[in-house]
């Protein structure tokens, strides 16, 4: 059943990954790096110091950061853990991927999935009572996301586990600043 399942993630990355053109990887290259989303950070901050009174903006800023924090830490622990080969490490399907960047360390689960979909949940959890547009921020780990098997590091399962993962933590430090400021109508 495992070995099914593993199959089916692999045919799946080789489907999506075979997707690609040249045309549009320096798109998907763009898309993967960090560092080009620093705009869309900014948008974030700007929208929760716009949502709440200054100290309570930066306690949430602090919670959002502090729930990234905890799930950089977790991802890296199961990577570790379960250290299961990036699918451009794996020498049994690399020559059948479009490969755009080469990250070695382990590919399951992808943190870049657990960490914007952890960014954006819980982000639009403390925002959406003040921006009922806020729900488009899903586009940001949908893009991040699928960008990572464009590029050919990471396979479907990875993503999907990456953004449960992501979709959790953010739920759950959400709850836990509820339950920590209960007076307050964040």
């Amino acid at each position: 059943m495992i070995d099914k399942l593993l199959e089916y993630d692999r045919d799946l990355l080789l489907y999506l990954n075979g997707l690609g053109a040249d045309t549009y990887d320096s798109f998907w290259i763009t898309i993967t790096n960090s560092v080009s989303w620093t705009p869309l950070f900014l948008l974030f901050l700007i929208l929760v110091l716009k949502s709440y009174p200054k100290k309570e903006a930066w306690l949430v800023t602090g919670f959002v950061l502090g729930a990234l924090a905890f799930n950089l830490i977790f991802t890296e622990i199961i990577k570790e853990s379960v250290m299961r080969i990036r699918p451009n490490n794996d020498p049994s399907i690399n020559t059948l991927l479009r490969i755009l960047i080469e990250p070695s360390s382990y590919s399951f689960f992808s943190g870049h999935a657990s960490s914007s979909f952890t960014v954006t949940v819980i982000l639009i959890l403390f925002i959406r009572k003040h921006f009922k547009w806020s729900y488009l921020f899903f586009l940001w780990p949908l893009l991040f996301s699928f960008s990572r098997i464009y590029a050919g590091v990471h396979y479907p399962s990875d993503i999907l586990t990456g953004a449960l993962a992501g979709t959790l933590i953010g739920i759950t430090f959400y709850k836990l600043f509820q339950r920590l400021k209960p007076r307050r109508n964040l």
